[in-house]
């Protein structure tokens, strides 16, 4: 492997682990980043799995460490996200290479808008296991199917659902949302390994700049402008690989 690929696999880790943790959408560089190297659509898809499972331990560790609540209450909502994750794995492995770029470049433009939306208001009230409602865990289910199957952009539907249906704040939403991906994403790897679709020497490199970005991201309390930085930064990225994904 070349060093600039090195050196770009670890620099977009980098910002894809910090963006992943205090919002979203870290996937959406480093998937077709993976691709742009070379990889396979599916072999890419698998690969970047390596980088959310070590990114998320790196995440849950320190927030935990850091004294974060609702681990039981985080644990019962991954339970069926687990279950749709392995048919979403199952089904990516399933899919043409012309068909899973499609619906790449449909998710990203997609996830681009949900980005330019307003935040909905906070609501800083105590979470307790009375509101995990029943449409709740079929939602952790369907959010659970889409990450198995493709991972972009998993983290606004996770910011859509906790903060409309459970009217919790920014930092409990982050804190659910490590934690859950972390517990589907590791059955969602073992399907990709079963099929043989994991290159380890991108994933490790890619996921050794995302620990780090999750890391700076966990300790770092970000301001209102610097949060902003980071959205508009990001959607010029997005933009950039969804003109090469389409005209590249």
């Amino acid at each position: 492997m070349p060093v600039w690929e090195a050196a770009a696999l670890i620099a977009i880790g980098v910002v894809a682990g910090f963006i992943n943790v205090l919002a979203a959408g870290g996937s959406m560089l480093t998937l077709p980043l993976l691709m742009f190297l070379g990889l396979p659509p599916q072999e890419a898809n698998g690969t970047n799995r390596v980088t959310v499972v070590l990114q998320s331990v790196s995440a849950v560790g320190n927030f935990f460490r850091a004294g974060a609540a609702h681990i039981g209450l985080s644990l019962r909502l991954a339970l069926p996200a687990v279950a749709g994750s392995l048919l979403g794995a199952w089904l990516a492995l399933h899919v043409s290479d012309v068909l899973f770029e499609a619906i790449l470049i449909t998710v990203m433009t997609g996830s681009a808008v949900t980005m330019l939306l307003p935040q909905p208001r906070l609501d800083t009230r105590p979470l307790t296991s009375e509101r995990l409602t029943p449409l709740i865990y079929v939602a952790m289910f369907g959010i659970g199917l889409y990450g198995g199957f493709i991972q972009v952009g998993v983290g606004v539907l996770f910011i859509v659902v906790l903060y409309r249906m459970l009217k919790i704040d920014l930092a409990q939403v982050n804190v659910f949302k490590v934690l859950i991906v972390l517990v589907y994403s590791v059955p969602a790897l073992a399907m990709f390994l079963w099929f043989d679709q994991v290159r380890w020497s991108y994933g490790l490199l890619l996921a050794m700049g995302s620990m780090t970005g999750a890391w700076l991201a966990v300790k770092v309390n970000m301001s209102p402008r610097g949060a902003l930085w980071i959205k508009y930064l990001t959607l010029a990225v997005i933009t950039a690989i969804l003109l090469r994904l389409v005209f590249g």
